[in-house]
């Protein structure tokens, strides 16, 4: 079986892997360069920030991140010879109101990932001695990891760049999708160029919403800009992830410590503005006083994938016997990413499903038409 894949992030990423692996030949299409949006841009948490926060079906996905990625890690690297740089740093969070609630859901649901210990100061200190004084406790989720995200997308780029049956397209957009008998026949570049597969996969993150049109769909994506910064310290300076109103500290293995994030509604734009790289190091000073001695090496803003609630869609497209989805993680695509693309590989084959598809099903892109 023959399948193009139209978006090269994670996304489409992660898809060709799982595929690839199963015999398809896979066909990858970009309108850039493989993995620089805003899958390059993310910070890599691999959970949900606050996942009680988040729709059930957010972390049905994300409670995989870790193990998938550690599997597709020790896969990947020998052929590619990148590490993903999976970082088991845990993760303190210092918002109050959420204390309860979040250990509240610890107890609920079970996830390994999401154990949880509340810390008074003198607990707090001796697991990250850098924190603030006047954060005089907080709640620490041990099992927290980070990857190193373009790292990921590196070594997955480079182990499919050598499997024989993967070609990719970049700098190629795709313009049309040439429908009939409701199927997709063939996909059109900008170029004017016809490509052809048995399958098709849409998994164009935050430019989801230029096919609504001719799917004769509403497809509610939007992108929502995130601004980020990275430090330079000493390796393993700081010892935990941090999180506080939003904001975030996350270690690298080399001692770069990436800060955000924002969100803002500016459609496309992806430069940074002046005020909000101040909003983003008041709230990193104020967790951990001591960043202000070390460089700032680079910023950065990305496009979310921005989506009604968080919950991608995933599946067969309505009306359309050959054409799939996987877009509309919002700001958990790296997290949700490994068992998205698990699950949409296992319903294009017709194999037993990793968790219930319906939360994810593309029958609710239907709702919001109706709703227009």
């Amino acid at each position: 079986m023959h399948i193009a894949i139209i978006g090269a992030g994670v996304s489409g990423l992660l898809s060709a892997l799982e595929l690839v692996e199963q015999g398809c030949q896979i066909s990858i299409f970009d309108q850039q360069q493989v993995g620089k949006a805003a899958s390059w841009a993310g910070g890599g948490i691999l959970s949900p920030m606050y996942p009680w926060r988040y729709p059930r079906a957010v972390n049905e996905l994300a409670q995989f991140a870790k193990t998938l990625y550690q599997e597709w890690n020790h896969k990947l690297q020998p052929v590619s010879a990148i590490d993903f740089q999976i970082h088991e740093t845990g993760m303190l969070i210092f918002d109050e109101e959420d204390f309860e609630i979040g250990l509240d859901y610890k107890d609920r649901y079970q996830e390994p990932m999401q154990y949880a210990e509340y810390l008074q100061r003198e607990q707090l200190e001796q697991i990250n001695p850098l924190i603030s004084d006047q954060f005089k406790h907080a709640i620490y989720f041990p099992e927290i990891a980070n990857i190193r995200n373009p790292r990921l997308l590196q070594s997955i780029e480079q182990y499919l760049k050598q499997h024989p049956n993967v070609q990719f397209y970049q700098h190629t957009e795709i313009e049309h999708l040439d429908i009939e008998n409701d199927q997709i026949k063939s996909i059109k570049s900008k170029s004017g160029q016809n490509y052809y597969a048995d399958q098709f996969i849409i998994a164009t993150g935050a430019w989801s919403a230029k096919w609504a049109e001719q799917l004769e769909l509403s497809i509610p994506i939007q992108p929502v800009q995130g601004q980020m910064m990275l430090f330079k310290t000493p390796p393993n300076w700081l010892p935990t992830m941090c999180m506080n109103k939003v904001m975030y500290l996350i270690p690298r293995m080399d001692g770069h410590i990436v800060c955000g994030s924002s969100v803002a509604h500016v459609g496309f734009n992806t430069e940074p503005t002046v005020q909000t790289k101040q909003d983003i190091l008041t709230a990193c000073f104020e967790m951990v006083p001591e960043l202000v001695n070390f460089p700032i090496e680079k910023q950065w803003a990305g496009l979310r994938p921005g989506s009604p609630d968080g919950v991608p869609y995933i599946g067969k497209m309505p009306n359309l016997n050959n054409v799939w989805a996987n877009f509309g993680h919002y700001r958990n695509g790296l997290c949700m990413g490994p068992a998205s693309a698990r699950l949409l590989r296992q319903l294009m084959l017709n194999e037993k499903t990793i968790v219930n598809p319906q939360a994810y099903a593309t029958d609710r892109l239907k709702q919001y038409l109706s709703a227009v």
